[in-house]
């Protein structure tokens, strides 16, 4: 007799390749690879002439790592397809089609259940849930539409129930409650306290620990009390608290 055809059984992609820690290492000039391990020794790294480190991610040759780029566009790359550590790597651009005009703003591995506040550089933002921000072509997928003459320039983790912003001017400080918007056809929400062409660094913390902010290298501030600071969406801003260190949009951290 003959029986009922079998069941398909469908398995991930990531079971077929062997689980390894590896620290994913982009360059000034947009070059990648991959170096085995986490405990990667970074000033004995080698670029070429005129290069040099921009992005160190630790990850596992399992995951995806997601690329935002100054377009407004996530890609995704696998960890396990990235050129090994004993070269010098491959340019960034022959995995993923991203305009020669355009740069990439953050790397890092995806994980389940993340979400992320993206913005541009005239003070527009939103949260996109992580899952959002997968792409599945060397295309990639259009998620943030800056208005014209801005860009896409920060992509962080957002945790916590607020976010403070601070100018690249560092004369204002503001934290809100995050109620931007979620990704509905691009429309982005007015950032608060943003002076045009001065986007901040975001911090995203919990309300009940303060807003934390390196004083010196390896030193921290902590502000328990911010209602000095809160403000709704649009608002001027304040000063920022005495001390306080002045950040650049350069300086934007990348999701943990």
């Amino acid at each position: 007799m003959i029986g009922a055809a079998p069941i398909a059984v469908e398995i991930p992609v990531a079971a077929l390749v062997e689980r390894e820690p590896v620290t994913v290492l982009f360059s000034q000039k947009g070059w990648i690879r991959a170096v085995k391990g986490h405990n990667v020794n970074l000033a004995d790294q080698k670029y070429k002439e005129g290069d040099g480190p921009r992005f160190a991610v630790p990850a596992e040759t399992t995951d995806r790592l997601i690329v935002f780029g100054t377009n407004g566009r996530f890609y995704t790359l696998a960890a396990d397809k990235l050129p090994g550590g004993r070269g010098q790597g491959e340019p960034i651009r022959l995995m993923i089609d991203l305009p020669n005009e355009h740069d990439i703003v953050a790397l890092f591995p995806y994980r389940p259940g993340f979400k992320l506040l993206v913005a541009s550089n005239d003070g527009r933002g939103f949260l996109v849930d992580g899952e959002e921000a997968l792409a599945q072509t060397r295309a990639g997928k259009q998620v943030l539409t800056a208005a014209s003459g801005a860009r896409a320039a920060i992509c962080v983790a957002a945790g916590g129930d607020t976010a403070a912003f601070v100018g690249e001017n560092a004369a204002c400080w503001s934290s809100i409650s995050p109620k931007f918007r979620r990704w509905r056809a691009a429309a982005a929400s007015s950032c608060s306290g943003i002076v045009p062409a001065a986007l901040p660094t975001p911090r995203c913390s919990l309300r009940q620990k303060g807003s934390r902010g390196g004083r010196a290298k390896n030193r921290t501030r902590t502000e328990f009390d911010l209602t000095p600071w809160r403000g709704a969406r649009g608002a001027a801003g304040r000063s920022v608290p005495q001390g306080f260190p002045a950040l650049t949009a350069s300086a934007s951290r990348q999701p943990d």
